[in-house]
């Protein structure tokens, strides 16, 4: 336990990280950017920001537990993702910690759970004996409202950004085609409780089309657009989707055309910096936000750092385009 004082209370925790001094112009283009697009990164516990987020090193575990309002306090930064809870519920202590660390504008994009979201377990080491298993809790709504979505109202409150339910690459049979997913996706949806925006992220490319519009727009749900080598480029998903023309455009830019996750990890390490350069995805981002803006629709965009090889510094080339975009 620490110490106490002479005055009998417990010494202020000593900071993990603090914010990295930004340049001027990194400063002023946050000033510049709109206030209702929220631009951040997939998580934010990577030693090798040093210098473009932190102003000292840390580790991955120092960084998850206490590195939330340094990454807060960067000029560009105003949401980030919540991909822990993709693999199970949160200590509510824990997600409430992280809503005390976030300035008031700050959102978090929350991952729903993967035990919701995948028809078949895959076939990794991970699952243990559930592996190539049929999962028997595919869109089930009930753990999902008790165990994620009602915590997350309750401890994260207005810190609350869109809930995006991940649906990763599976058999498309275990899917039951378009018409069947869709149907199967509007009752759990409708089971959900009301109040937080759900984003569906779909990485079979045949689901995207008329039957999931409808389904989403009928619901009050929205598209989570995803930058994956799985899918068509985020411009032509965002067509795909140009009936739901309400809440929030949500997008995460996860993996580099033509790129493997693992592989993707190993060559961008320390992802300090950007290694492959898409200016055609950014220029695909920049025009759906632009466009939801017209709209009266405010954005969420979340880069991870395998995209491009550094998601800070992507964040900035994306800030710049937008900026420039908007005049």
């Amino acid at each position: 336990m620490a110490q106490l004082d002479l005055f009998g209370t417990r010494p202020a925790p000593r900071r993990v990280v603090g914010p990295a001094p930004q340049p001027d112009a990194l400063v002023d283009l946050g000033r510049r950017l709109p206030p209702d697009v929220r631009l951040g990164t997939s998580s934010w516990s990577f030693p090798g920001w040093g210098n473009l987020v932190w102003d000292r090193e840390a580790t991955p575990g120092a960084l998850a537990r206490g590195g939330l309002a340094a990454y807060a306090a960067h000029p560009l930064f105003r949401t980030v993702g919540l991909d822990r809870t993709y693999y199970g519920p949160m200590q509510r202590e824990a997600m409430a910690a992280l809503a005390v660390q976030a300035p008031a504008a700050f959102r978090f994009v929350v991952k729903g759970f993967e035990s919701a979201t995948v028809a078949v377990f895959p076939r990794h080491p991970r699952y243990g004996a559930q592996a190539g298993q049929a999962n028997a809790r595919f869109l089930d709504p009930e753990p999902v409202a008790a165990e994620l979505v009602r915590p997350a109202i309750a401890l994260l409150g207005s810190h609350l950004g869109p809930i995006v339910f991940q649906l990763p690459p599976q058999p498309p049979e275990r899917l039951g085609g378009p018409a069947r997913f869709a149907m199967r996706l509007r009752a759990f949806l409708r089971s959900l409780p009301a109040g937080p925006t759900y984003a569906i992220e779909v990485r079979n490319r045949e689901l995207v089309g008329r039957d999931l519009a409808r389904t989403l727009a009928d619901l009050g749900a929205v598209p989570c657009l995803t930058g994956h080598p799985a899918m068509p480029p985020i411009d032509v998903q965002a067509a795909a989707f140009d009936t739901v023309a309400h809440g929030p455009v949500v997008v995460r830019w996860m993996l580099g055309q033509g790129q493997e996750y693992e592989a993707a990890k190993a060559r961008y390490a320390p992802f300090d910096r950007i290694v492959d350069p898409d200016p055609a995805a950014r220029e695909a981002i920049v025009g759906v936000v632009r466009r939801g803006l017209d709209a009266r629709r405010p954005a969420y965009v979340i880069v991870n750092n395998k995209a491009e090889g550094s998601a800070p510094s992507s964040v900035a080339l994306l800030a710049r385009a937008l900026v420039d975009a908007l005049g």
